[in-house]
């Protein structure tokens, strides 16, 4: 696959990570500082498209100080085994509630592989242990060294997962959210939420928007997908899409409905609130963010939130 680098200014790339193939779904940022630092590697599959953008920006096997993911799921994660291989000198930063699978895989890759089944191997490869010297953990609050005082500090930001953290930059106000604002859409420019199982909360989740807000940054870098600079209004729409999700899966969970009548039931009140569903957009653009966000493992999640009846 051909690299594809987008150079947004303050000396951060945007290197599409490619997940099973997929041009335009997947995000990865290098911060090309006195100490660069790589966000968000993406699966498995993407640590080669990964290494050749590295490659092509100058940062060689010895010159990589650091990756950092946000969060653990495999989408963002997959390949940190195969980059700390790739570069022996990185530190690799993630949340503490994250670490330990990053060491050890295996339990995360039973969940996933019990989810996937056989479409793991395509979308995501196999996350590789990395040596547990070489990660550093953080816990509500983080700061990776940029060199020439600048500096990455990360924010527990929970309510998609227990182990997120976002990440602004000291120098450009960049703020890295990962999965806790949703999925930004740059051809049709909707935020739709992120909610799996089994983190998904709405309080934790709206929370960390908050804080989010409260941080100020200058612009979003989405992990899917790229930058936005319209801050405040797309952290208020990703707060109402969660909120709309939400209430639509409880009406459905209150009135006895299975899942697959959950989705239906979400299906109709939201088509209409974004562009992607529309009859002239491309149909292979939504059946492509179907496979990285879909609606039936978003309610999944939403009723997972919920528990039983009454419980909520």
């Amino acid at each position: 696959m051909d690299t594809t680098i987008t150079p947004l200014g303050g000396d951060v790339y945007e290197i599409d990570t490619r997940m099973a193939g997929y041009a335009g779904i997947t995000a990865g940022y290098l911060i090309l500082s006195d100490r660069p630092c790589l966000v968000e590697p993406g699966t498995a599959g993407s640590a080669p498209v990964v290494r050749r953008a590295l490659d092509e920006l100058g940062v060689g096997p010895s010159d990589l100080a650091t990756v950092v993911v946000t969060h653990i799921h495999l989408d963002h994660a997959g390949g940190v085994g195969d980059i700390a291989k790739m570069y022996p000198d990185a530190e690799v930063v993630v949340h503490e509630k994250g670490a330990r699978h990053l060491a050890s895989p295996e339990r995360l890759m039973r969940s996933a592989r019990m989810v996937y089944g056989d479409r793991l191997d395509t979308l995501f490869g196999e996350l590789k242990p990395t040596d547990a010297e070489r990660i550093r953990a953080v816990e509500d609050t983080g700061v990776i060294d940029l060199g020439g005082g600048r500096r990455l500090e990360s924010h527990y930001s929970p309510g998609h997962a227990k182990h997120h953290v976002g990440l602004i930059d000291s120098q450009t106000g960049d703020l890295y959210v990962g999965d806790a604002a949703g999925v930004y859409i740059p051809e049709t420019k909707d935020v739709r939420p992120a909610t799996p199982p089994p983190d998904f909360d709405l309080d934790t989740a709206l929370a960390s928007l908050r804080k989010f807000q409260a941080l100020g940054p200058q612009r979003l870098l989405f992990a899917h997908y790229g930058p936005v600079s319209d801050v405040t209004e797309t952290l208020e729409r990703s707060a109402e899409e969660l909120r709309v999700w939400v209430d639509t899966v409880r009406d459905a969970r209150d009135q006895g409905l299975d899942l697959d009548h959950a989705v239906a039931m979400v299906r109709d009140r939201t088509n209409e609130r974004y562009a992607l569903t529309r009859s002239d957009v491309d149909p292979e653009l939504a059946a492509k963010y179907e496979v990285l966000n879909g609606i039936e493992s978003n309610v999944a999640g939403i009723m997972h939130s919920l528990g039983e009846p009454g419980t909520r």
